[in-house]
């Protein structure tokens, strides 16, 4: 099937509104799709955050290019029903402008982590922050699985109080450094930083490439 089968919606002003955008948090612009596990990625680390969108057939720079075949409607699909886990649905919807067609690929926000594969076919989480996608650590999605549990519960000893005190006088810190400065395990250090930012006393901010525990009152 050809694009110009497609049913195609005239609204060059929406389209041109959503470039004028940029691209953000919510909204990605894609020149073309050629890799339906590579898009993937793209939808999980939407899901993961608040959801957002794709334009397929736009540049970087914002120049629309169109896409070039209904390949590219089918490619997304696949991405979102077999490269992502749990499956996922998204709506497309084709545009013609000026006789250039753009796709709007609308993702919804997921109620649980959502994977998609790396490089080497491993299944990971991903994530929007800013205008990129990010692969999330297990750290970080350890969290995720446990704020989806109704309560996390703490015996508040002075293990504890000693790792709060040492990350609310850092500016950032990791577990590795928690739990050698504090003669700690490592498995103690992921559990217990896992629920003081399940109880928002402290959280996992991503500043400058890294992922690092902060105290909540502080400010990357």
């Amino acid at each position: 099937m050809e694009i110009k089968n497609f049913r195609a919606i005239h609204d060059k002003e929406l389209i041109l509104e959503l470039i004028e955008e940029g691209e953000h948090e919510e909204q990605d612009f894609k020149f073309s799709i050629s890799d339906s596990r590579k898009i993937a990625r793209s939808i999980s680390a939407f899901a993961n955050n608040r959801g957002g969108r794709l334009l397929v057939g736009v540049k970087d720079n914002g120049n629309i290019a169109g896409i070039r075949s209904d390949e590219e409607f089918y490619m997304i699909e696949q991405a979102a029903e077999m490269y992502c886990r749990p499956a996922q649905k998204v709506d497309q919807t084709l545009y013609c402008i000026e006789g250039k067609y753009v796709l709007l690929v609308k993702i919804c926000k997921s109620t649980v982590p959502v994977l998609a594969q790396d490089d080497n076919r491993k299944w990971q989480p991903y994530y929007r922050i800013d205008d990129e996608n990010i692969q999330v650590p297990p750290l970080v999605l350890r969290l995720w699985n446990t704020r989806k549990k109704k309560s996390a519960l703490l015996h508040f000893s002075e293990m504890e109080a000693r790792l709060l005190d040492f990350v609310s006088k850092s500016k950032g810190t990791y577990v590795l450094d928690i739990a050698k400065s504090l003669h700690l395990s490592r498995a103690f250090t992921e559990s217990t930083v896992v629920t003081l930012c399940s109880l928002d006393v402290l959280k996992l901010d991503y500043v400058d490439g890294e992922w690092r525990i902060v105290a909540s009152s502080v400010k990357p």
